[in-house]
């Protein structure tokens, strides 16, 4: 039974470690508009020069 919990555990963590490491790689909306915008920006800034 204890090696049960251990494994467990160990999984638990694992799958938390995997869920939050996901949701910090996407980018909300809202981030992805402005790094859209700010791309943009930076392409118009560069062809002016």
């Amino acid at each position: 039974m204890e090696k049960l919990l251990v494994i467990a555990g160990i999984w638990t963590l694992c799958a938390t470690c995997a869920v939050l490491f996901m949701r910090g790689a996407t980018a909300p909306d809202e981030r992805r508009m402005s790094l859209k915008r700010a791309a943009r920006r930076d392409a118009a800034d560069t062809v002016g020069q």
